[in-house]
């Protein structure tokens, strides 16, 4: 069963929320009346999900989720009545993963969190690949940097620089990479 995080100033709206929740087939983990320590609340309660009730997310609430994003992300649910598009933008940027105006239909709630999860994790996915791809062209330049090292300190072609690098790093039982660094460092130290 997937736990919520409800925020809402409103505690009559949250209790309309939660029997919302209930009825979708979710737990409330808990009710925040704001987002002032939201990082510590989902660190302590680990919800799968936050849904925030607001007339308006403050700036406060937007940073506090971009905080909370970078070190312990989960999906973001915003209902509010702010329909303009930089308070939309805002909200992203810090996060959200699903931003509906004109208020919560009990009804839409299990649809509403089940498309923001997928949009998570979706976007989890890229952000992943993103790394993963930025970590290879990292190690690729250094790998290239340690070559043209080693090309001119030993008068090797690129291609017997290639195979020197990559036989240390089967000896050392190493990454390219990390002998590649390797190389760049003693270079730095002996030139």
């Amino acid at each position: 069963m997937l736990t919520v995080l409800v925020i809402d100033e409103s505690r009559s709206r949250a209790g309309e929320i939660c029997a919302g929740l209930a009825l979708a087939g979710y737990q409330v983990a808990a009710i925040l009346a704001d987002s002032e320590n939201l990082t510590a609340e989902v660190e302590k309660l680990q919800p799968d999900v936050i849904l925030i009730d607001t007339d308006s997310p403050s700036r406060d609430t937007l940073e506090n989720l971009a905080a909370m994003h970078r070190n312990m992300p989960r999906p973001v649910v915003i209902f509010t009545q702010e329909e303009g598009q930089q308070s939309i933008r805002d909200a992203v940027k810090a996060g959200v993963s699903a931003y509906i105006v004109d208020g919560l239909d009990q009804k839409r709630i299990k649809p509403i969190l089940e498309v923001a999860r997928a949009r998570f994790e979706d976007t989890q996915a890229l952000r992943r690949e993103l790394d993963e791809a930025s970590r290879k062209l990292t190690d690729r330049k250094l790998v290239d940097k340690a070559k043209g090292v080693l090309m001119k300190a030993r008068g090797l072609d690129e291609d017997a620089a290639y195979h020197a690098m990559r036989k240390l790093a089967m000896e050392r039982g190493q990454t390219l990479a990390k002998v590649a660094r390797d190389v760049i460092d003693m270079a730095r130290v002996l030139l």
